[in-house]
């Protein structure tokens, strides 16, 4: 029945619209909290005076829960589409920056002497000496952040869209259709997996040999 319905949900081309929808809603958000995130976390990591006086707001941004922090961004902004892009990309931002201080932290300053004594320029000191040390660091944020945003997405989508997949899971629940709902998660999970096999694995195979 599972089967079935996922190849109903194709032939009619709904799968395709809401599975296409709530992607490129986890591909915006994703960008967005990994490049703010990345850079204030790399910012704090660096500045320790700066860290020490926000670290008490990041513990308790990291506590708030993030039905919460939903319920505020639509309050505020409204049930429309940058409202949902907005907080999602909130509930990983304070992730993402997490990660990258602790990585900023770790960096090894002797390297950046080498290459302060070989007179490299800026850009090679960050790509051959900061980036790999971060390499790690912002692969694990990015897995983590785009298995929580698969999540939020979906939730957030329940809420207050009225498309995409957490829309579809929602409508398919009040009908008791079990085996669409499947269908949905079946392909959902699919996407998941694709990621990781075609894009997360050869970055983490690459990351190990740029290290090295």
């Amino acid at each position: 029945m599972v089967l079935e319905s996922l190849i109903g949900e194709t032939r009619n081309g709904a799968l395709f619209y809401h599975l296409g929808i709530t992607l490129v809603r986890v591909g915006v958000s994703f960008i967005i909290a990994m490049v703010i995130g990345a850079a204030l976390g790399i910012v704090l990591g660096l500045w320790r005076a700066l860290d020490r006086w926000l670290n008490l707001w990041i513990v308790i941004l990291l506590n708030v829960p993030v039905l919460v922090i939903i319920i505020l961004t639509y309050i505020w902004l409204g049930l429309v589409e940058t409202a949902l892009l907005v907080a999602v990309a909130l509930n990983k931002i304070r992730n993402v920056t997490v990660t990258l201080r602790e990585g900023a932290r770790a960096l090894d300053r002797d390297y950046a002497e080498v290459a302060q004594v070989y007179r490299l320029g800026p850009r090679v000191i960050l790509r051959d000496v900061i980036v790999p040390q971060l390499a790690p660091h912002l692969l694990v944020a990015a897995r983590n952040g785009l298995a929580l945003i698969w999540k939020i997405v979906l939730v957030v989508e329940h809420l207050g869209r009225s498309n995409g997949v957490g829309f579809q899971l929602q409508s398919y629940f009040q009908l008791f259709d079990v085996p669409r709902v499947m269908a949905y998660a079946v392909a959902f999970v699919s996407c998941v997996l694709l990621i990781e096999l075609l894009i997360f694995a050869p970055l983490d195979r690459r990351t190990d040999v740029w290290r090295r």
